[in-house]
């Protein structure tokens, strides 16, 4: 199977999304049990000695108990022996194979170097716009009933990460920080500077997180070195840059791009690149002053806002950024990410009204956590303003948020890199609206200011992007020769493809979409221009988590056929495939029949040596393509998609003859057409059952909508209705009767499932 890449944002914004465990606007409850009573001294010795996870009674996560959970003390100098409040990684699957929503790994940072309890969460938050990077949100963490205080709660970076980002985990997966811990006195730094061919010259500054990949690093670290000009074939180059460009705007140098140069991950895609992931945060925006090199040291606010935006650019002990920055395009390019972070964020000071908005939601939390490093005042101020001493380890003042990025937004924008004429590129068109596989398409832009432009283009996920010249020549469907309008013809390989376009003169460039290469164009092509049939089909779910089970009780992707006619039609040797180039991957079993005016499911799970109509392959909900094939390999009907919402299908509306659009399910029945996107009526409300589990009853309660009625409607794990009722605020559900097992309560497009033991 073929995938396609969408933005990061595409995993937020949805009403299910926004129940997740890392919703920015929700502070998570996570409870640890110990049974003994002298749990820290436990964990301070498991830290001090073999690190090993220690035996929790339970964890509660949002009123979700896992039994037997592994737990320990993390962190380099935000841990203390004799502090209250150190920083936990929990690992629910340790003992047993626990999940809490897709995650097994928590880590939860105590906040120690930071009185805004900003710097974690806000980085992250604005870093996921250009580059794929963690999660995070809060946690106020209890510990034998006792509240611990208000931790920022951080996406592991671990091969379930780089798997659902990379699309692959099993490839040379490095973690960029010396294993021994970093700091003064030591000379073990993960900069990348090449060492030679013996990989024990590398031990003491990188870990190895996969089963293999010492030699393959060592094959970047070469290649930086001594020939940049293949340097794209080993590292995601244009990662890299937002990554420097990011730890430059920010002033993170707790980073690459200072004193240590760490913290910071290495995976290496399927397709030989090495995909830089930034992660710890915590000292971002001028906490960590040390910016490397002899007596470097950023100690006061103005060193902080007027930081070198070259730093190192000269310095062999950072070829990341020497290197990269010595040739002149990838320096362009930088400084157009960097151009395009300070517009977006803090030239219009959104990142100030998301600061304030995160300190209003965890505001009571930080007044009720008695084990805080700085005080409740310092809390309040130094989103602004700057904060002298505290509590935390390595002590030192603080520099206010704002107060050093108003101030850094303008000295970079007055500076000549950034005052230069960017090129402009608008009206960027297809030569078709409607492209077929394997024809030639024109793609074309009207550009100005420039003296070159590329394009760069990829039909597969994860892989490069091909980067092939466009010309204003009057030779490539451009028009006429110097007019302004560049064109560049490329093949339509599939019903997906993405693609960006850079320009630049010799003083500055401009991506389009500016978030290039993370964001992108899209083209969407087919096969074939099938009409309407008899056969179509008519609707499908291609991220389905509680909608409708199978025969077996799981929640898979779901095709659902349906038969215009009014007769019978044996579907023998028919096909359904998610494969442009591979049209006749499954084809329909010896027998099956769809009746007519009727309709027929099939189940597109992967596995079809279950019992039923069952695929060899599964749908993807980012972007995927599904054909229906008769017999004799002619296509029926196609459909091409993006963006598929948790438990919301795409379907044909009016039913077996419309366009496709999102709506409410309507698993084997007629389409009805409403959905949460179309349909204000269907609102989010936060729905809460006590007790849960419960045993002959449960007080169901809803909020968020005042007394407005609403319907409500529990399932059982095979998607059967087994109660219906209403409710304004609250309600009383008679269990008694109800075999134990797991329930869905859904209130329109809010679900709680509901444990009756």
């Amino acid at each position: 199977m073929k995938y396609f890449l969408l933005p990061l944002f595409l995993f937020f914004g949805t009403m299910m999304k926004a129940q997740e465990f890392y919703d920015l606007n929700t502070i998570q409850t996570i409870e640890i049990t110990f049974a003994q009573n002298n749990w820290d001294q436990l964990l301070d010795n498991a830290y001090a000695s073999t690190g090993d996870y220690i035996l929790a009674e339970s964890v509660t996560i949002n009123g979700e108990v896992f039994d037997s959970v592994g737990v320990k003390y993390k962190g380099n100098s935000t841990y203390q022996s004799n502090q209250t409040k150190n920083p936990f990684h929990i690992e629910l699957d340790t003992y047993k194979d626990h999940k809490y929503e897709a995650y097994t790994d928590i880590k939860l940072s105590n906040v120690a170097k930071d009185p805004s309890f900003l710097r974690e969460v806000l980085s992250y938050q604005i870093l996921r716009q250009y580059m794929d990077a963690p999660l995070s949100n809060y946690a106020n963490v209890y510990v034998n009933g006792t509240l611990i205080g208000l931790y920022s709660n951080s996406e592991s970076i671990s091969k379930k990460f780089v798997n659902s980002r990379f699309y692959s985990k099993k490839n040379t997966f490095v973690k960029c920080n010396p294993p021994g811990g970093a700091g003064p006195g030591t000379n073990d730094y993960p900069n990348l500077v090449y060492l030679g061919q013996d990989s024990t010259n590398y031990y003491d500054s990188y870990e190895i997180k996969s089963d293999y990949g010492w030699q393959e690093l060592i094959d970047l670290c070469d290649t930086l070195e001594n020939n940049i000009n293949d340097i794209e074939k080993i590292l995601d180059v244009d990662r890299a840059l937002w990554m420097l460009a990011f730890n430059n705007v920010f002033v993170n140098l707790d980073s690459y791009s200072g004193g240590f140069t760490q913290n910071y991950y290495l995976y290496r895609s399927d397709y030989g690149q090495f995909l830089p992931v930034v992660w710890d945060l915590n000292e971002s925006f001028g906490r960590f002053s040390m910016a490397g090199g002899f007596g470097n040291n950023l100690n006061s606010t103005v060193a902080k806002q007027q930081m070198d935006h070259l730093l190192h650019d000269n310095d062999s002990d950072f070829p990341l950024i020497q290197k990269l920055l010595s040739v002149p395009r990838y320096k362009r390019m930088y400084i157009a990410h960097m151009k395009t972070m300070l517009l977006e964020n803090f030239d219009n000071d959104t990142y100030a009204t998301t600061g304030q908005d995160l300190q209003n939601l965890i505001d009571a939390s930080v007044q009720a956590d008695g084990n805080k490093f700085f005080t409740y005042n310092n809390f309040l101020d130094n989103l602004n303003s700057d904060v002298a001493g505290g509590g935390g380890p390595g002590g030192g003042g603080t520099v206010g948020i704002t107060n050093l990025m108003d101030g850094r937004n303008d000295y970079l924008l007055g500076l000549s890199d950034f005052t230069q004429t960017q090129p402009t590129i608008s009206n960027i068109a297809l030569s078709t609206s409607a492209p077929i596989i394997n024809e030639m398409v024109t793609i074309t832009a009207n550009i100005t200011n420039e003296n070159a432009a590329i394009l760069g283009y990829r039909d597969e996920l994860g892989a490069p992007f091909t980067k092939v010249e466009m010309f204003d020549d009057g030779a490539h469907n451009d028009g006429a020769a110097n007019d302004g309008v560049y064109g560049v013809d490329i093949l339509v390989t599939n019903a997906f493809m993405q693609y960006f376009i850079y320009a630049e003169n010799n003083n500055a460039g401009k991506f389009s979409p500016v978030r290039a290469e993370y964001e992108y164009h899209t083209l969407t092509a087919t096969v074939s221009n099938p009409v309407v049939g008899d056969l179509v089909i008519n609707e499908f779910m291609a991220s389905n988590d509680i909608t409708v089970a199978d025969q077996d009780g799981e929640f898979d992707d779901w095709i659902e056929i349906y038969n215009n006619s009014s007769t019978s039609i044996d579907l023998s040797g028919y096909f359904l495939s998610d494969d442009a180039d591979e049209l006749m991957k499954w084809d329909f079993p010896a027998g099956t029949t769809i009746d007519g005016n009727s309709y027929l499911i099939v189940w597109a799970d992967g596995d079809d040596t279950q019992a039923g109509l069952h695929t060899d392959f599964k749908l993807s909900a980012a972007a995927e393509s599904i054909f229906f094939l008769d017999a004799g390999g002619t296509v029926l009907d196609e459909v091409s998609y993006v963006n598929q919402t948790t438990d919301i299908s795409y379907g044909r509306f009016p039913n077996g003859t419309g366009n496709f659009q999102t709506m409410t399910p309507t698993f084997n029945g007629e389409n009805i057409g409403t959905t949460s996107t179309n349909n204000t009526s269907l609102e989010v409300v936060t729905l809460k059952a006590t007790p849960n589990p419960a045993n002959e009853s449960f007080f169901l309660e809803m909020n968020g909508q005042g007394e407005k009625e609403k319907n409500f409607s529990i399932y059982n794990l095979s998607g059967i209705e087994i109660y219906q009722n209403t409710i304004s605020k609250n309600a009383w559900v008679d269990t008694s009767k109800w075999s134990a097992g797991m329930y869905i309560v859904r209130v329109e497009n809010s679900y709680l499932k509901i444990v009756i033991n």
